[in-house]
């Protein structure tokens, strides 16, 4: 009752949803399979009786379990609720919301409660699995209902953030982004809070209490934090009260600011364009449009907001802190989480954030002419495909091309400092680039694939998101098996194919094709290829997988969605 009707609503209707049912079952068989890859990483087919080997098992597969589950419900729930009103504006019918006597308050929590269902159902259904690794041994209750405490605050504080940005914002891609990089920010400027006060200062110790993964870290290892009393202190009893508290603040700055924030500043404005057109007084100089109106409504217009800058300006001072932590450890040795050194472990963050932006920019580039009814109206023109496809992915690689030079100025630095040779140059910027140019095209494939905008951004981040955590998994996976690598390759085979299996269902989600099947199948294989090779000290076979692997793939969706553009928008069918 105090969430309102939105909320009552959706959680009388989500639970008839088939999704519902795959979302809970998909997510436990996944852990279910981790565990498995895990228990075979350590012993292998060796018949395990000491209760310490099965005890070690228990807190290894825990700590993975942990870390992994708040990584996925910090991001669904950012990616939600922050997509979920995103979407109402999109679609023009939150100010028909507004219009109605809900309450600021019931619209506020209706909406981020509704949003926070599927993540709350993914940590529901995770107790019992957390509790089958109680049985193993070297973890205790405790410290299992802490870790899913702290996934369900910092989940809650997160989306609470999202659901500010998105009702602060006009456009799709301004919210996802702002909501991504002021998370990001939030992260590091709490690292250099602990970096300059140090962890046992007041600052830093409050600092440390809201950063989620250092809070669960306390919780995974109590021994190594309780050195210098010598008992262990089970609790985040602080940390998950930090986060309520930034919840409700974040919150209620949210209530007060929704009928100030909406209707947004363009409405106003269409209307007094249209009043003058009426009257026949002309209000702007007309411009020249180019051969191909897609480009140049990309790069010519405000087609993402009036205040992109912002965004910019967000990532630029995250890429300072890159850059400070570059050169801060510049003459440092020690190779970060024993796989990659400093400046690589800062250009690997900038990446990430880059292609998770131009990820999102290129499916919010499709579905804002959707929700718009813009699309339709395209069709009818005589836009051909090429123009616009390529048109949609050039004003991608346009408006983003800060995400791509900053990060290549930082290997270019690198290279001037001798840290990286001419040769590694060349192929970390061809996978860069393949890698940034298959982030746009998913983007606008999905897009294109999902009829419903709020899936394919899900689908597309998601797809992402499942391929970064995946990657990380897989080589701290490979780093534990590094010594009984052969013996070990069933249980990764099994995490591989469970992978193939999730890559193309959301590759051939309306469209499939053959070509597209196979790269469903053959990425996950190449990409442990690359992992593999990488951390064997190879360098011509990871770039050579990687530009095999995604290069395929990006051929495989750009390739339909020009000679079959009719039938990716559902204008026409494959008979």
């Amino acid at each position: 009752m105090f969430a309102g009707p939105i909320f009552s609503r959706e959680a009388v209707t989500v639970p008839r949803q088939l999704k519902h049912f795959l979302i809970r079952a998909g997510y436990v068989a996944g852990l279910m399979v981790l565990m498995y890859t895990a228990a075979q990483i350590s012993y292998g087919w060796q018949e395990v009786r000491n209760v310490g080997d099965i005890s070690r098992i228990g807190a290894l597969v825990f700590q993975v379990f942990s870390m992994v589950e708040l990584a996925l419900v910090l991001f669904f729930a950012l990616l939600l609720a922050a997509g979920r009103v995103a979407q109402e504006k999109d679609r023009r019918t939150l100010i028909l919301l507004l219009m109605t006597d809900l309450s600021s308050r019931e619209l506020v929590l209706g909406k981020l409660l509704s949003s926070f269902l599927i993540v709350s159902v993914m940590l529901a259904a995770s107790i019992p699995v957390f509790a089958f690794v109680h049985l193993l041994g070297g973890v205790t209750s405790a410290q299992i209902g802490w870790s899913i405490g702290i996934c369900a605050s910092a989940a809650f504080a997160v989306g609470s953030w999202g659901s500010l940005v998105a009702y602060s914002r006009e456009k799709t891609f301004q919210t996802l982004a702002i909501s991504v990089l002021g998370s990001v920010l939030f992260l590091g400027i709490l690292e250099a809070i602990i970096g300059f006060t140090g962890v046992n200062s007041v600052l830093g110790s409050y600092a440390a209490m809201l950063n989620p993964f250092r809070a669960m870290l306390t919780i995974l290892d109590p021994l190594g934090q309780s050195m210098a009393t010598g008992v262990a202190h089970v609790s985040a009893a602080d940390s998950v009260s930090m986060f309520l508290i930034l919840a409700v603040i974040l919150n209620v700055a949210t209530i007060v600011g929704l009928r100030i924030w909406n209707p947004p500043r363009s409405v106003h404005q269409q209307v007094s364009e249209n009043e003058s057109a009426e009257s026949g007084v002309r209000t702007r100089k007309t411009r020249e449009i180019w051969d191909n109106p897609v480009i140049w409504r990309e790069i010519r217009t405000r087609a993402y907001g009036r205040k992109i800058f912002v965004i910019k300006l967000a990532y630029f001072v995250l890429a300072m802190f890159a850059g400070l932590y570059v050169v801060q450890n510049a003459e440092s040795q020690v190779l970060v989480m024993g796989l990659i050194s400093p400046a690589g472990f800062a250009f690997l963050g900038l990446t990430l954030i880059s292609l998770m932006l131009i990820n999102a920019q290129g499916v919010t580039a499709l579905t804002s002419e959707r929700d718009g009814q813009t699309l339709e109206l395209l069709l009818v023109t005589d836009v051909t495909a090429k123009e616009f496809v390529f048109g949609k992915l050039g004003g991608v690689l346009y408006n983003s091309k800060e995400l791509i030079l900053i990060p290549l100025a930082l290997i270019v630095y690198q290279t001037v400092q001798g840290g990286l040779s001419l040769e590694n140059f060349v192929y970390v910027s061809v996978s860069f680039i393949v890698l940034l140019l298959f982030a746009a095209m998913l983007g606008l494939h999905s897009g294109l694939s999902f009829d419903n905008s709020r899936s394919g951004i899900i689908t597309s981040l998601g797809t992402m998101f499942f391929l970064f955590i995946g990657i990380f998994i897989f080589m701290i996976l490979l780093v534990e098996a590094r010594g009984s690598f052969f013996l070990q390759f069933q249980s990764f085979i099994l995490f591989i194919g469970a992978g193939s299996i999730g890559l193309w269902t959301s590759l051939t989600h309306k469209n499939p094709s053959p070509a597209l099947s196979l790269a469903g199948g053959i990425l996950p294989f190449l990409t442990f290829y690359a992992i593999t090779e990488f951390l064997l000290g190879g360098t011509l076979g990871v770039c050579i997988s990687l530009a095999m692997a995604y290069g395929f793939t990006t051929a495989a969706m750009l390739v339909p969605a020009i000679s079959e553009f009719d039938v990716a928008l559902g204008r026409s069918t494959a008979d």
